[in-house]
């Protein structure tokens, strides 16, 4: 006789238990520069540059220290965020074709796993604001990689320039958004030809809230890939001329203030403690383009190269509630470690039937324990340059990251403590073969793992323009 009853309870228990489940599911939001260096925001230690909603962000959320990206240029850097694995697994790196280009017919493989595509899996509606560089062509764009919705650029802002620009640098470089005919895609058709480039931050940052609001009922993964600080730098006429730090300086103090319309419309919205937001850069700043190139602060070269400045980039973590205020974290971290985090945080299995280099750094964000790392590994295209084991960071190979000298292999290989000198300078690896020992046995035992893809990076097709 009281079956029907406890049957009812159940079932209304199980009702109020789905109901409750995306609640359980945070929201999540990356947020994505491209050539932001370490040192370009106030909370990391620049001057000069005012970056109030980035350094508010720290504030109340955790700061990075130790954070790296998978790459160095923007192509592999982009794969391995979205599938949580170094590129040389996927075919999205080359040793002489460093990114995809506009007449490159490669693109992310279909059947590698992206974040978005196991999130959605979880019942989350996901979207890309601002730059892919995962593949232009139809059958390489967002939508067959998991996203419900794209707005942005194919590839870089600078590599469809018009046949009347000047040739060279830096003239090549100027502010003239006459020069420049990147496209802007909306799902899988150009809905610009010669978007003005000076309103891109704007419009990506108008998209991005547009969304959030849109689909505020049930979880959500938004990836906001900005278009700057790459070059040609291009700010709103709100922001122009205002920054002491030149154009570089407009740039990223709008950058700056789209990073708050997002946090402010999540507050608004009622979501800031549903959500994860994650800021950070692709790879370090483009050096060789001096006033037009950013800072990596103490840290040695920039964007191309496998030293610090190449691959250690911001990395700020905020969702009120959860992870504590005004924290520092020293463990390292990189952009692969989201794919598994944010998968773990929705309830998705990663998948078993490939080799996931990101980690779960949960622990490292709600400041409940270590994770154990094995190690990191600088890549240069798809060759092994460098190797970082707790402070110890041993270099195989080293060159400058732009410019006419060659790669130097080093034996034995160079050995810095990145904890007492995180510029670089100070080779000890003679008094140390220990720790050269320690860590030739990790890159061993990475390297066993290895299974390379074909590169995607080296056909082309006929160039667009």
């Amino acid at each position: 006789m009281k079956t029907i009853p406890v049957l009812f309870s159940l079932l209304a228990l199980a009702g109020v238990i789905a109901r409750a489940a995306p609640a359980d599911r945070p929201n999540v939001v990356i947020i994505y520069a491209d050539d932001l260096g370490w040192g370009d925001l106030g909370c990391y230690g620049n001057p000069v540059i005012r970056t109030p909603n980035l350094d508010r962000m720290a504030a109340e959320g955790m700061r990075f220290t130790d954070f790296y990206s998978a790459a160095e240029v923007c192509t592999p850097s982009r794969a391995a965020l979205l599938t949580g694995r170094y590129p040389l697994r996927n075919g999205m790196c080359h040793d002489q074709f460093r990114v995809l280009r506009n007449n490159s017919a490669g693109g992310l493989p279909r059947d590698e796993v992206t974040l978005p595509e196991l999130l959605k899996g979880r019942g989350y509606s996901t979207g890309i604001v601002g730059k892919w560089h995962l593949g232009h062509l139809p059958e390489h764009l967002p939508a067959h990689h998991g996203f419900d919705a794209y707005f942005g650029m194919p590839y870089s802002n600078d590599m469809m320039p018009a046949p009347d620009a000047p040739k060279g640098r830096p003239k090549f470089y100027e502010e003239n958004n006459a020069y420049w005919r990147t496209p802007l895609i909306r799902g899988t058709e150009i809905v610009e030809a010669q978007p003005d480039q000076r309103l891109l931050t704007r419009r990506y940052t108008e998209e991005a809230v547009k969304f959030i609001r849109e689909k505020k009922a049930a979880p959500f993964f938004l990836y906001v890939a900005h278009s700057f600080p790459h070059v040609p730098l291009f700010a709103s006429e709100r922001f122009r001329g205002k920054s002491a730090a030149g154009v570089y300086g407009d740039v990223i103090e709008e950058l700056d203030w789209s990073v708050g319309e997002i946090l402010a419309t999540l507050r608004t919205e009622g979501l800031d403690r549903k959500t994860l937001v994650v800021f950070s850069s692709d790879n370090g700043p483009w050096l060789i383009f001096n006033h037009h190139g950013g800072s990596a602060g103490p840290l040695r070269e920039g964007k191309g190269s496998t030293w610090e400045g190449g691959m250690r980039v911001p990395g700020l973590a905020w969702w009120p509630g959860k992870i504590p205020a005004g924290s520092v974290q020293r463990e390292i971290a990189t952009t692969m470690d989201l794919f598994t985090t944010c998968a773990k945080l929705a309830g998705a299995t990663v998948p078993a039937d490939r080799t996931i280099d990101g980690l779960d750094i949960s622990p490292l964000l709600f400041n409940t324990g270590p994770v154990a790392r094995d190690a990191f590994f600088y890549y240069r295209g798809a060759t092994l340059y460098a190797a970082r084991l707790g402070h110890w960071k041993a270099h195989y190979i080293t060159r400058s990251a732009y410019g006419p000298d060659q790669p130097v292999k080093h034996e034995p290989p160079q050995l810095y403590h990145l904890g007492e000198d995180v510029s670089e300078r100070i080779d000890r690896a003679k008094e140390n073969p220990a720790v050269l020992a320690r860590i030739n046995e990790a890159v061993a035992r990475h390297r066993a793992d290895l299974k390379p893809a074909p590169s995607q990076l080296i056909e082309t097709v006929a160039r667009a323009n």
